[in-house]
């Protein structure tokens, strides 16, 4: 059986979405746990320049379903980035979740021979097929988002490891 840009890109969005919810879940009984407010935690960054854990989650989603739309010719849907709480951005997450388990295999893998173009910093760019696409842009954006999401609750004391990051546990 071929490996495919459905097997590489999805399920593993998917599963690695659910994992981030997880991570959410914890940082929320944390901070209850800590007598922290939500709020510190989900404006915290790493550094001035960086996004805060809710734009990190925000962009993580967005990462999942911009793979699945583009993978599969459509345009992706737009989300407002509104969500202030953990359940808001489990919520979000779960209707990313819902929207790329809503496509196909063979919605995905007909991207194997047609380019995409997206845009970045204002210009397109062009992969000349939907495994570059994955491979070089969508994977890796996405990893940054979430592996940056969970650092973030990392550093701010809430108890994770790297099998929650890879297993949800």
């Amino acid at each position: 059986m071929a490996f495919s840009l459905y097997d590489a890109s999805i399920p593993m969005m998917v599963r690695m979405l659910q994992n981030l919810s997880i991570i959410l879940d914890k940082a929320a009984a944390h901070a209850a746990a800590q007598d922290i407010d939500p709020a510190t935690m989900i404006e915290a960054r790493l550094a001035p320049d960086m996004f805060n854990l809710a734009r990190q989650v925000q962009s993580a989603a967005d990462a999942a379903k911009a793979c699945a739309a583009r993978l599969s010719g459509e345009t992706p849907p737009s989300h407002a980035d509104t969500e202030t709480t953990f359940d808001e951005l489990k919520a979000r997450i779960a209707k990313v979740i819902a929207y790329a388990e809503s496509f196909t295999p063979e919605q995905i893998n007909a991207s194997e021979n047609r380019s995409i173009t997206i845009p970045t910093r204002g210009e397109p760019h062009v992969f000349k097929n939907g495994g570059d696409y994955l491979t070089q842009f969508a994977i890796p954006n996405f990893f940054f988002h979430v592996t940056t999401a969970y650092g973030l609750l990392r550093h701010q004391g809430v108890e994770i490891g790297k099998m929650t990051y890879l297993a949800g546990v």
